[in-house]
Formats: C-alpha cells, sequence, structure tokens
C-alpha cells in the first residue's frame, strides 16, 4: 500500500473520470478497482471512491488522499505520462497546483498567474533574473511554508515567482533534493529524507 491522490475529473455515464497518481484521467466503471482505487457509487457529480479501505465522497473537481499503513505515507509513486513527463497534483500552503516533475530546476517554479491565486506576492521576495527555455526573465524568490504532493508536506521550500506565465509549475530541487528518488522504466518513488 502507498499514499494514493485519487482526483475526480468528470462523469460519463455510470463511469467516473478519475486521476490517480496524477496520471491522466481514466474510465473507472461503478465496482471496479483499479490501482487500490475502487469506484463505490455515482449520484450527479458525486462520486464515492475507496481508498486503503476508507470511503471518501468526492465532486467532480475534488481530490483526496489516502495513505496507506504509516511507514509508506512518506513516499509518492508516479507514472510517467505518454510523453515521458511526470505530472501530478499537489499543494502549495494549502492551495491546489499541478506540478511537472524538472530535476533541471533548482528550485519550484511558478507563474504569475498560478503565484497570485495562491496568494503569493512577487513584490515581496528577493529579486533576480533566470534563464529558461524561452529566455532570460525576472524572478523573485520566496520560502513557502508548505508544499504538499501526495502523502508527503515539507516545510519552508524556496521557490521562484516569475513574472511571466508557465504553462505548469515546476517540482524542482529545491523539494526533489529532500526526497531519495529512484526511477524505473515509467515509474518514479520519492522517499521523504528529512
Amino acid at each position: 500500500m502507498f499514499a494514493q491522490e485519487v482526483g475526480v475529473a468528470g462523469v460519463i455515464g455510470s463511469k467516473a473520470l478519475l486521476m490517480i497518481n496524477g496520471a491522466p484521467p481514466q474510465s473507472v466503471p461503478v465496482g471496479k478497482l483499479i490501482d487500490g482505487v475502487k469506484v463505490v457509487s455515482i449520484q450527479g457529480d458525486l462520486v464515492v471512491v475507496e481508498i486503503d479501505g476508507r470511503k471518501r465522497p468526492l465532486r467532480v473537481g475534488q481530490h483526496a488522499v489516502g495513505t496507506g499503513n504509516a511507514a509508506d505515507s512518506e513516499q509518492i509513486i508516479l507514472k510517467a505520462d505518454g510523453a515521458g513527463h511526470f505530472v501530478t497534483n499537489g499543494t502549495i500552503n494549502g492551495g491546489s497546483i499541478r506540478f511537472l516533475v524538472d530535476t533541471g530546476a533548482s528550485m519550484i517554479s511558478l507563474g504569475a498567474s498560478d503565484a497570485r491565486r495562491l496568494g503569493l506576492d512577487f513584490n515581496k521576495g528577493q529579486k533576480g533574473f533566470a534563464q529558461t527555455a524561452n529566455g532570460q526573465t525576472m524572478v523573485s524568490k520566496v520560502q513557502l511554508d508548505s508544499v504538499r504532493v501526495a502523502g508527503v508536506t515539507l516545510h519552508q521550500v524556496d521557490a521562484v515567482i516569475h513574472q511571466t506565465e508557465l504553462p505548469v509549475a515546476l517540482l524542482g530541487m529545491s523539494f526533489l533534493n529532500r526526497m531519495e528518488m529512484q526511477r524505473n522504466g515509467n515509474t518514479m518513488t520519492l522517499k521523504k529524507r528529512y
């Protein structure tokens, strides 16, 4: 058993579109068990899922995290998408965010609108410049109170806010350095070190 993050992307008839551990949505009929998650019932936009033996009611757009036994809740298991990228949902200071795992980014990187939505102020951080794929851009270095991915929460994590937009937030080395990373084919396991 390991931490399971389940999101409901939608409902089509008697099937729920579930995103499990950041994987793309998959259609799951009532009664079927996929990756340790079972769809118990669907009523309108309310889907009841069973994670680790516990029933959790979720509306479309909501996420739940179930944890296996305590020893395993300090790890994250991600599956690569069709392009080979590891994408997952998480939270920053309690606000939801979609991350792309990027070992080439020195810190968690947020675009301007994601930062505003999360209540982070570009003007309060330490200013600097960063080299991106689109050239040099002005950034502001801030410290995040908490970053949560699946069952793992880290506190006081450095991040940069870009003055421009980013297509997705980058889960960079300021988070990943505090994890033990193991890649096996299209699966990545991250274990909390400290």
